[in-house]
């Protein structure tokens, strides 16, 4: 159980180090690409790749009714996450929609649980994911200093950053509870991203021609449809078979983090030194949080 548990955080950490690269990505995409084609087609041509991917699977779980209610919730999240995270930080900025989105997702993915399985949260991980989301705050502080991380429109994009959390949240819990049914984590993922693809590609069929202009932007469109969703949502399924929604939301803090990084060291964004605290902060409650479910896997054996 203690090896499972910790392959289970590792696939999470490596979801997040793949989704951490998605705004880099993203910055070489033309400014006529808008946000909401970035977000129909990273999970709508995603997801439609995740469906295939493991089409038995997937469809064992639709013909599941108790699994394929839960599919057709999350998807839910899967249509609405994409198209408010990518508006959010278009309207708010990169740092402000980050935070917004990312350090809320916790928090509704908590409440999920104990709406669901009324689960009392641990002192542990209250205390180590509000270390994390104070440790985002700073990182958004952090890159909103640089003059290039303006807010023309903050709070409509914090509106629809909550969105985007509480969003992520509902499909990061429902895919779960598919999980839980006895259903492959590649099955409960195909299912729920199948269904949420329909919505999206419809809306990238509107707005998604921008995508097509060179073999640069359709090069980067692919990245983030195969690198950042199909790859990274296999992870993350891995991670759910033996981590809980709340426990894996806070570990996917780890994404702002890289993102960050990598906006510093390769699109050429500055940060502050309260945006540097910031990162040690993040990973000092992520080391507390896998520390304690490593320790307490250790203490469970017999």
């Amino acid at each position: 159980m203690e090896n499972r548990s910790a392959a289970g955080v590792s696939a999470l950490l490596l979801a997040a180090l793949l989704w951490g690269t998605t705004g880099t990505a993203a910055s070489f995409l033309p400014s006529d690409v808008s946000p909401l084609a970035v977000g129909a087609s990273t999970m709508g041509v995603g997801g439609l790749l995740l469906l295939l991917a493991a089409p038995r699977m997937s469809w064992s779980a639709l013909r599941d009714p108790r699994a394929r209610n839960w599919a057709v919730l999350g998807a839910v999240g899967v249509a609405v996450y994409p198209l408010a995270f990518y508006s959010a930080m278009h309207l708010a900025g990169v740092a402000v929609g980050n935070v917004v989105a990312l350090g809320s997702g916790p928090t509704f993915a908590a409440l999920f649980e104990w709406i669901g399985e009324r689960r009392p949260l641990s002192r542990r991980w209250v205390v180590s994911t509000g270390i994390a989301v104070v440790g985002i705050v700073f990182l958004a502080v952090g890159r909103a200093a640089d003059p290039a991380q303006t807010a023309p429109a903050a709070l409509p994009g914090v509106v629809l950053g909550l969105i985007a959390g509480a969003a992520y949240a509902l499909y990061a819990y429902a895919s779960s509870r598919v999980i839980r049914l006895g259903h492959p984590s590649r099955g409960a993922m195909g299912a729920m991203f199948g269904i949420g693809a329909v919505p999206l590609l419809a809306v990238l069929l509107g707005v998604g021609a921008p995508l097509l202009q060179s073999f640069g932007t359709v090069a980067v469109a692919a990245y983030l449809a195969i690198g950042a969703t199909l790859i990274g949502y296999v992870l993350f399924g891995i991670g759910l078979r033996t981590v809980r929604t709340s426990v894996a939301t806070t570990i996917t803090l780890l994404e702002p983090v890289v993102a960050t990084v990598l906006a510093v060291m390769v699109v050429g964004e500055r940060l502050a030194p309260v945006g540097w605290a910031g990162l040690l902060l993040v990973f000092a409650g992520l080391a507390a949080l896998v520390s304690a479910r490593r320790g307490r896997k250790t203490s469970e054996r017999p």
